[in-house]
């Protein structure tokens, strides 16, 4: 199992105490571009065109872990 597969899992299990570079680094492994240029927000681009911002601020709220979760179609 990769990294990436063994992160996603111990996302699913705790919600909590996770970073942007996190999903930043799973979101690269899944496909998934992303920008973040000094804002705010750290925002993710599916290729059909789906957004989905994130605050960057650390560590992220669980709430958001959960849509990034569903973001990937987990």
């Amino acid at each position: 199992m990769g990294s990436t597969k063994k992160n996603l899992a111990r996302m699913r299990r705790n919600l909590q105490d996770w970073r942007i570079e996190d999903l930043q680094a799973i979101a690269r492994a899944e496909g998934i571009e992303w920008r973040h240029k000094g804002t705010s927000h750290c925002i993710f681009v599916r290729r059909d065109g789906a957004t989905l911002p994130v605050p960057a601020k650390r560590p992220i709220k669980p709430v958001y872990i959960k849509l990034f979760l569903e973001f990937l179609g987990e």
